[in-house]
């Protein structure tokens, strides 16, 4: 009777190692997806090519100018600070024939009488400068706001996509199977000729982009901080895929959220809205 016990309390033992070892096999591996003849920067620019696919193609490389309103958040030390504010944003996409501008007016209540909603704060960036006007006039923006802007913005997803693939010397690397947000995503990284890189995680189904990430050097203590965006809630627009939930980060920390409730693409947006000389003589 004691042998009968002890095979009941063995046998089991025996063959556990041999399912274990099976259900470790069946675990997907984070490695960039060995494809016959592909290389990791073939596969790396694969991904991205199917990235601008998913995004419009033609169309999204061809947008011109774009609408939002929406609110905005601000946190401090990943805590929201309490303000929430209500904005419409005006964009013009970089092209041959023009430079890229942006527009973005704050909104707030018109009087504890009057309904509605007025503009009262007007932040223009254009030409590699930053204005804001009110009522008291026009002032140009700090240095390092201004310089945070143009960072974000040139390691922008289009600007990778339109600038840093194209430039000499760059390569684009898949690094494998990664998770954002519980969606799982591929990792692609696009490195500079001068070290410099960005990041691009995309959605494995969609392709379409979950999170964009890179480095900069802190001048005031000499290391690195790293800047990364989140985007999600996409709706299609006038056939663009746009994301309406956008969140940043720094080290780790969010920094500003986005929630999007109208987006217009292709509208014909005048010059004279990104001049704060202009908005100025009209105020």
């Amino acid at each position: 009777m004691m042998k009968f016990f002890l095979a009941l309390f063995l046998v089991p033992g025996l063959v556990l190692p041999a399912r274990t070892l099976a259900q470790a096999s069946a675990i997907p591996s984070a490695a960039p997806a060995e494809l016959k003849g592909t290389t990791q920067e073939e596969l790396g620019k694969k991904l991205l090519d199917e990235m601008v696919e998913a995004l419009g193609g033609e169309a999204w490389f061809n947008r011109k100018d774009l609408q939002v309103s929406g609110r905005t958040a601000a946190f401090y030390r990943g805590a929201p600070n309490g303000t929430v504010i209500e904005y419409t944003g005006w964009r013009r996409f970089p092209d041959a024939n023009q430079a890229g501008a942006e527009r973005i007016g704050f909104l707030s209540d018109k009087s504890m009488i009057l309904p509605g909603k007025k503009i009262d704060v007007v932040q223009v960036w254009t030409d590699g400068n930053g204005y804001e006007v009110t009522f008291k006039g026009r002032t140009t923006l700090p240095k390092d706001q201004v310089a945070d802007y143009y960072r974000r913005q040139d390691h922008s997803i289009e600007s990778v996509v339109q600038q840093w693939i194209k430039a000499p010397g760059v390569m684009v690397l898949a690094e494998g199977s990664t998770m954002v947000e519980r969606r799982m995503a591929d990792k692609v990284t696009v490195l500079s000729a001068n070290n410099d890189a960005v990041t691009i995680e995309l959605d494995a189904t969609t392709h379409l982009p979950l999170r964009r990430t890179f480095k900069w050097r802190n001048e005031k203590f000499g290391d690195f901080d790293e800047e990364a965006e989140t985007y999600a809630d996409y709706h299609t627009v006038q056939g663009l895929p746009t994301a309406y939930n956008i969140t940043r980060y720094r080290n780790g920390d969010m920094l500003n959220q986005r929630f999007l409730t109208k987006v217009i693409y292709a509208q014909g947006l005048s010059p004279d809205l990104f001049n704060p000389d202009n908005l100025l003589k009209k105020k």
